[in-house]
């Protein structure tokens, strides 16, 4: 696997919470990664989270790229 060309997609309630779940999966820091946000979440009824996650994509940085 060629961790440098790696992205994966994750969902979450905030776009926090997907990051972080993305983050878990590769076993990396924030700053080994770069993040696009794909969409935001959308509020439901009243307020209420979850009416539709948040999603993001993040991609190994490679080492050049790491501050």
């Amino acid at each position: 696997m060629n961790k440098q060309k790696m992205s994966i997609e994750a969902e979450g309630k905030t776009v926090e919470e997907a990051i972080q779940k993305a983050l878990d999966k590769l076993k990396l820091k924030r700053n080994q990664v770069k993040v696009e946000v794909l969409s935001e979440e959308e509020k439901g009824l009243f307020g209420m989270a979850g009416a539709k996650p948040a999603k993001v994509k993040v991609s190994i940085l490679s080492k050049q790229e790491i501050s």
